[in-house]
C-alpha cells in the first residue's frame, strides 16, 4: 500500500478545502444547478458530503470511547437525511458543510495512538482500524469536489492521492465482470490491471484521466475502453 496514514490525513484537508472553497459564496441558483452525479443537484451532493463527515463523526465517537456508533443508523435514513439536506436554503446547506467538516477534523485531531487503533465498522460493514478514517474521508472530498462540476477536476487532485485511488479502486474492482483492461499513467509510469475477459484493452494516458476513468468519471483517454458505472 503506497499511502501512509498522514498522507491520508494531508488529502482530506485538501480535498475539503478545495470542496468548501469550490462552493464558497454560492446562492440557491448555483446549488440547484445540477452536480456530475446523475438525478442530483448540487444540494444533493453537499447534503451527502455534510452527512458523511457526521457519520465519520460517529467513528470517531467510537474510536474515542469505544461506545458503538455506527455511521448511519440505516441506508435509509442516509437517503433520507441526503433528500433532507438537499432541501435546505443554500446558507444552511453551506453552514452545514462548514460545521459538520470542522467536527470532524477536531474530533480526528484529539485521537491519541491507541484510539487511531481501535478498530470501527464502515457503513459496508467492515471492520477497520480508526486509521482508515482519513482515507474515506479524503475520498469523499477530492472526488466529489470533482464532481460538484464547479471547475474543479481530477487533474486539481494531488498526484499521490489519485494514484492510491486508483489502486484503491482497482483493488475493488478488480474482480468485476467485463472486458480485461491494462492501463498505464504516461506520467508517472505507473499501471493497473482489471481483470476480465478475453484479450485485454490496453489503454495510457495522464494519471489523473486513468483515475477519472477507473472512478467512472468522464475523462479524455483516447483509447476505446469499456464503459465502468461510478464508484463511491
Amino acid at each position: 500500500m503506497r499511502r501512509t496514514f498522514d498522507d491520508a490525513l494531508s488529502w482530506s484537508e485538501a480535498g475539503a478545502k478545495l470542496l468548501l472553497d469550490a462552493v464558497s459564496g454560492w446562492g440557491e441558483e448555483q446549488y440547484l444547478a445540477p452536480c456530475g452525479l446523475p438525478g442530483w443537484t448540487r444540494k444533493h451532493l453537499v447534503a451527502h458530503v455534510a452527512a458523511n463527515a457526521d457519520a465519520l463523526s460517529n467513528l470517531v465517537h467510537w474510536a474515542a470511547t469505544g461506545e458503538q456508533t455506527p455511521m448511519y443508523s440505516s441506508p435509509e435514513q442516509r437517503n433520507a437525511d441526503i433528500e433532507a439536506g438537499a432541501a435546505k436554503p443554500a446558507a444552511e446547506l453551506a453552514g452545514w458543510l462548514s460545521a459538520s467538516a470542522d467536527r470532524l477534523a477536531t474530533g480526528a485531531a484529539a485521537l491519541n495512538t491507541e484510539q487511531w487503533n481501535a478498530e470501527v465498522v464502515t457503513a459496508q460493514g467492515r471492520t477497520v482500524p480508526a486509521t482508515e478514517i482519513p482515507w474515506m474521508r479524503s475520498r469523499e472530498v477530492c472526488v466529489h469536489a470533482v464532481d460538484l462540476a464547479a471547475g474543479v477536476a481530477f487533474a486539481d487532485l494531488p498526484t499521490g492521492f489519485l494514484a492510491a485511488l486508483a489502486d484503491d479502486i482497482v483493488g475493488k474492482r478488480g474482480n468485476a465482470p467485463g472486458l480485461a483492461v491494462v492501463l498505464t499513467a504516461t506520467d508517472t509510469g505507473d499501471g493497473w490491471e482489471l481483470s476480465g475477459e478475453g484479450q485485454a484493452v490496453t489503454v495510457a494516458g495522464p494519471l489523473a484521466e486513468v483515475a477519472a476513468y477507473l472512478a467512472g468519471r468522464p475523462h479524455s483517454l483516447s483509447s476505446p475502453v469499456p464503459v465502468l458505472p461510478a464508484w463511491l
